[in-house]
Order: C-alpha cells, then structure tokens, then sequence
C-alpha cells in the first residue's frame, strides 16, 4: 500500500503519512474537506487530487492558483512513481512504496510521462505571487472577537489558535451552567477562519438558536450560546 509522507519541506521532519489504496481517491488541499490537508495560504482550497485509475496513481492538479510540481515540475498530470516529490505551496509530498511492494504497470511510455510546463518563468511568478499573499493576508488579517451578551462582560480577543470555552476555570473563555462541560467547546482559528467544535457536557453549544452537534465555521455576527452566557462573533480588522 503506498504513502504519502508530507513534510513542510523535503529535508524537514515529517508532518504525517497517509495510506492510499488500489481503489482509492484522495484529495489535497487547505479545506478540511480534503483527505489531505494543507493548513497554508499558498495551497487552494481544493489543490490536487490522486486517482487509482486501474494502471496506476494518477496525480492531476485542480487548476490551483499556484499549480502543482512534480520533482521541481510543473505538472498538470502525473502517474507517481516511487520516490516522486510532489511540491504544493510550501509543503511536499512524497509518494512511496512499501519494500518489495509489486508496482503496477504505468500503462506504456505515454501515460508514465508527465504532463508539464515550463518552470523558469513559472516559478519566478509563483515566488512573486506567494510573497504578495502573505503580504496581503498580513495587511487584511481579520481578528475574531467574543462580545458578551449576557452571563459575562467585555470582549475577548481570538488571538489564539485554539480558544477553549468551559466552567473549568483555567478555560480561556469560562461560562457557568450546571449542564456545561469543564470544556465545552473550542474556536480554533484556521487559515480560512474560525471554527466552533462541540467538546463535551450535556449542553451542547448553539449557533443562532441551532445546537451544535460537531463542528461549524463562525461567520460575522453570529451568536454563540453555551450555558448561561450568550456572545456574538465579530470580525474586527
């Protein structure tokens, strides 16, 4: 069974493996919809996908902003060999089999040749290109912001990664309610926003009136109900 092993960069530890199975799609990009996520700027929502097609793994980019290399590449398609490098975003993947793993047959010379573009230009474009999201995205990072409604006062920024809100006293955001778990539910911020999880308790956290069963992305003046405390969403620039 192959792996995808993805690390931040080729030399770098690993970040996690994934199988993949005769049969089996995977999708990679920064959404959590993706089998393989990529928590990064320069990855698309929906960047690449890997597709057993019965000759083998077919790796074929999802019109990605900006695009998806194979072994330094650009590459619109690839059937992956062992060892093959697959660069998104500032990320890499690389594919692999397991020793004396029988490989299948790639389908003849054409379809076990890659499908690329001229990299030169591409890659002075790309390196411009991710320079100027990360400047943008610095310039235009929007905060997340709890502003008590009732059952509390004042405004708590969502600076952190992982905001934890709970009757446990050392809880980020602490709310009371006899039902209400010691952590009830976090707000992760991630790069596409923010997200409110459902942890644990009897009361389940709930989102404009709507219980909230696992997880649900915030949107600008939500309302958040946990317990006795009632809060709104803001985005603040």
């Amino acid at each position: 069974m192959p792996t995808l092993t993805l690390k931040f960069k080729k030399d770098s530890t690993k970040i996690r493996e994934y199988k993949i199975e005769r049969g089996q799609s995977v999708t990679v990009g920064r959404l959590d919809s993706n089998d393989v996520v990529i928590e990064n700027l320069a990855v698309s929502g929906h960047h690449a996908k890997i597709d057993w097609t019965g000759n083998g793994f077919l790796l074929t980019d999802l019109k990605s902003k900006n695009g998806t290399f194979v072994n330094e590449q650009l590459a619109i398609s690839h059937w992956l060999k062992d060892g093959d490098v697959v660069t998104i975003g500032k990320h890499v993947l690389i594919f692999s089999y397991d020793p004396g793993e029988a490989q299948p047959d790639k389908g003849g010379q054409a379809m076990s040749e890659t499908m690329v573009m001229d990299t030169g230009k591409y890659r002075s474009m790309l390196a411009k290109n991710i320079t100027s999201m990360a400047s943008q995205s610095a310039e235009t990072e929007k905060v997340g912001v709890l502003s008590f409604l009732s059952g509390g006062e004042g405004d708590i920024e969502l600076s952190k990664k992982l905001t934890k809100l709970g009757k446990n006293p050392a809880s980020d955001v602490v709310v009371k309610g006899f039902f209400v778990g010691q952590t009830a539910a976090t707000i992760s911020k991630r790069p596409d926003g923010y997200y409110l999880s459902y942890v644990g308790g009897f009361s389940k956290p709930k989102v404009n009136g709507q219980s909230v069963r696992d997880s649900v992305g915030l949107k600008q003046f939500d309302v958040i109900e946990i317990g006795s405390a009632k809060m709104q969403f803001i985005h603040k620039v």
